[in-house]
C-alpha cells in the first residue's frame, strides 16, 4: 500500500511542473509536486517571457500577472541588442528586439492583451510554485524521484525522502515527469528522445557590478561581445547578459565539450568578466558559477499510458530565441484541462492522447529554431572577417577594414548590416511564439482548409479562428465602458461560445449540453445590447464567421470548432463535437 495518494504527481517545480501543479489546483484536481533540492531556482536560468506565456499567466489570474509585472524588466528596457567588441569598447550594431521596433510593436498591441517582459526564472518560479500551493497543491521538497510503474489504473512512484534516507512511494492516477533535461521519468518511461545532448559546453558566471557607465544610454538585454578568442557554447562570442538593471549579470562562455567542464573560481570568473567588459580593473561580485551543455534534443513521443513529460523533460536546446520557460509553460497549459476533465469524469481518457499530438510537434519546432538560431551568427562573423582559424592579429585587421573608404569596405559594412538584421529571428520572432495551430483528435475542423499564412510564419503572427488556433485577441467592451480582451473571456477552466445576435439559439443549446455533459461551457452573445459590445468592429473582422455562426474554445483558449450558420439542430451539433472532442 502506497504511503501517499493524490490524483496527479508532478515531478520538478520548475516553470512547467510548478504551472501544471497550479493550474490542476485551479481546477479542482488534488496533486503534489515534488522537488528533490530544497530551494527553488537559485540561478536566473530562463528569462524572456513571450506574450502567449503571459496570456496563460493572465488567466492563471490578474494578481498572478500583475506580479510578473511587477518584478519582470519592461519591454522597453529589454531594448536593443548590442553587439561590441566589449561593453567599454566600440559597438559594432545593434537591432531592434523583443517588439521595440515600431513595426512589430504594432503588431505585438494588436496580438495581445499582454505584454512580453524579461523575468529571471528566479522571480518566475516562486511565483508560480506560490500560486500552486496557495490554491492547494500539497508540495514536498528535498523528495527525489526514483521510479515508477504504471498499471491500469494508476501509477506508483518510488521517492526517496533526502531528509531522512527513507523510501516512500506515491500512488496517483497519473504522473507529470517535469524533472528537466536529464529527464529519469523520461528514461524508465523509455519514451523516444530525437537528437542529441551535449553538442557544446557553457558555462554561465552570475555576479554583481555597476556596469551603468557602459549601458544605461542603450539598454537592452543581451550584450553580444565580438572579439577574438571570445566563444560561448559554439556560438562563438561572448555573451552579457542583464539579469537586474544595472548591477546584476550573467555571462555566457564556452568551453571545449571535449575537455572535462571547468571549476569557475573567483579569479576565473574575474578575468572572463574583465575581457567582455572591456575593464582591466573591473571587480565583480560573484554569485555563482556553473556549467551546462547545448543540447538539440527534443522527444518525439510525450506521453505514454497514464506518464506525461513536459518542459526540459520533453524538448532539450539552447537559449536561442527565448523558448524555453515559455514551452514549458504552454505544455502545462495545454495538459492541465486536459488530465482535469478526465479525473473529473467529463472526458474519456483517449482525450490524453492529444496532448502528444499537439505538444510533440511543438517540441520539435522550438528544438529545431534554437539550434537553428545559432548557425545563423554565422554571416555576423563571415562579414567581420571572424572565421577561418585562430590568427588574432589577421581577425583585428578584417574587422578593422569595414572602417575603410574602399567599396569593399562599403559591401563589407552592408553584408554587417544585413547579418545583423537577419537576427530577428531569433530575437523577434513573434509568429515562431504565437502561431501554434493545433492538430489532433481534440479539435473538430468538419473538413475546414487551414488558412496559408500570408506573412514569413516566423516572424509574423497571423490570427484566425481555424479550428487549432488559438482564438484572436480583440477588445470588447461593457455597457459601462470596461474593456475586455476575447482571450479574457475563454479559458478559465472551460469551454466558451461565441456568437453574435443571430446566434442567440447557440445559447440555449450551450446550456443544454452543457448541462447533459456535466461541464462548464460559457456563451457571449456579442453584439448591442448585449453584455459585451464590438464597438471597434474589431471582433467581426478576426471572428472570419457571419453573426449566425459560433465559435468554439477549449479551456487552453484553443480554437476547437467553429460553424459559419445556423444548423436546424443546434444542441445536436454541439453535442456531436464535444462527444467528439471529450471522447465521450
Amino acid at each position: 500500500m502506497a504511503d501517499i495518494t493524490t490524483e496527479v504527481l508532478v515531478i520538478g517545480t520548475g516553470p512547467a511542473g510548478s504551472t501544471a501543479a497550479a493550474l490542476l489546483s485551479t481546477y479542482g484536481v488534488e496533486n503534489i509536486v515534488i522537488n528533490r533540492y530544497h530551494w527553488l531556482a537559485n540561478t536566473p536560468r530562463a528569462h524572456i517571457t513571450n506574450q502567449r506565456t503571459m496570456e496563460v499567466l493572465r488567466d492563471l489570474g490578474r494578481e498572478v500577472e500583475d506580479e510578473v509585472y511587477l518584478n519582470a524588466m519592461d519591454q522597453s528596457i529589454m531594448g536593443e541588442n548590442v553587439f561590441c567588441e566589449s561593453l567599454a569598447g566600440e559597438e559594432i550594431g545593434r537591432m531592434k528586439s523583443w517588439g521595440t521596433h515600431p513595426l512589430s510593436k504594432a503588431e505585438h498591441l494588436l496580438s495581445s492583451p499582454s505584454f512580453m517582459n524579461d523575468l529571471p526564472q528566479t522571480f518566475m518560479e516562486p511565483i508560480l510554485f506560490k500560486t500552486a500551493c496557495k490554491r492547494g497543491t500539497r508540495a514536498r521538497m528535498s523528495t527525489e524521484y526514483k521510479s515508477h510503474v504504471q498499471d491500469a489504473d494508476g501509477v506508483t512512484t518510488t521517492c526517496l525522502d533526502r531528509m531522512t534516507g527513507q523510501e516512500i512511494t506515491i500512488r496517483s492516477k497519473y504522473l507529470i515527469g517535469a524533472d528537466g533535461g536529464n529527464s529519469l521519468v523520461a528514461e524508465n518511461e523509455d519514451l523516444p528522445i530525437e537528437g542529441k545532448m551535449g553538442v557544446g559546453g557553457s558555462m554561465n558566471i552570475y555576479f554583481r557590478a555597476d556596469l551603468s557607465k557602459y549601458v544605461a544610454h542603450r539598454p537592452s538585454v543581451l550584450y553580444w561581445v565580438m572579439q577574438p578568442g571570445a566563444d560561448v557554447g559554439g556560438i562563438g562570442m561572448g555573451l552579457v547578459r542583464c539579469i537586474r538593471p544595472w548591477n546584476e549579470w550573467l555571462i555566457v562562455w564556452g568551453y571545449d565539450i571535449n575537455e572535462p567542464a571547468p571549476d569557475v573560481d573567483q579569479k576565473m570568473a574575474t578575468e572572463v568578466a574583465r575581457q567582455l567588459v572591456g575593464d582591466p580593473e573591473l571587480e565583480i561580485d560573484l554569485i555563482s558559477a556553473n556549467t551546462w551543455t547545448v543540447n538539440d534534443a527534443y522527444a518525439t513521443q510525450m506521453s505514454r499510458g497514464r506518464v506525461f513529460i513536459m518542459g526540459d523533460a520533453a524538448h532539450r536546446h539552447p537559449p536561442s530565441n527565448g523558448l524555453g520557460s515559455n514551452t514549458s509553460i504552454q505544455d502545462a497549459y495545454n495538459l492541465a484541462w486536459k488530465l482535469a476533465a478526465v479525473v473529473k469524469g467529463q472526458a474519456g481518457e483517449k482525450l490524453l492522447e492529444s496532448y502528444n499530438e499537439e505538444r510533440a510537434p511543438v517540441a520539435k519546432q522550438i528544438v529545431t529554431r534554437a539550434n537553428q538560431s545559432i548557425g545563423e551568427f554565422g554571416p555576423i562573423f563571415e562579414a567581420l572577417g571572424m572565421t577561418g582559424g585562430t590568427d588574432i592579429e589577421k581577425i583585428k585587421a578584417n574587422m578593422d577594414a569595414r572602417c575603410g573608404t574602399t567599396p569593399e569596405a562599403e559591401a563589407q559594412r552592408d553584408a554587417l548590416n544585413a547579418a545583423i538584421a537577419f537576427k530577428k529571428y531569433e530575437f523577434d520572432a513573434h509568429g515562431v511564439e504565437m502561431n501554434q495551430r493545433y492538430k489532433s483528435d481534440a479539435i473538430v475542423t468538419d473538413g475546414q482548409i487551414e488558412p496559408d499564412f500570408a506573412l514569413d510564419a516566423d516572424l509574423h503572427y497571423q490570427p484566425t479562428t481555424w479550428p487549432g488556433a488559438r482564438i484572436p485577441h480583440a477588445w470588447l467592451f461593457d455597457a459601462e465602458g470596461g474593456k475586455h480582451s476575447t482571450l479574457d473571456l475563454a479559458g478559465g477552466g472551460a469551454f466558451t461560445l461565441f456568437t453574435g445576435l443571430g446566434g442567440k439559439a447557440w445559447a440555449d443549446a450551450a446550456e443544454k449540453v452543457a448541462e447533459d455533459f456535466g461541464i462548464k461551457l460559457r456563451t457571449h452573445v456579442i453584439g448591442p445590447r448585449q453584455e459585451y459590445i464590438d464597438h471597434t468592429g474589431d471582433w467581426a473582422r478576426a471572428r472570419e464567421i457571419g453573426d449566425a455562426g459560433c465559435i468554439l474554445t477549449r479551456p487552453d483558449q484553443h480554437v476547437c470548432w467553429r460553424n459559419d450558420a445556423m444548423p436546424d439542430d443546434p444542441t445536436a451539433e454541439l453535442t456531436r463535437v464535444l462527444t467528439h472532442i471529450l471522447a465521450r
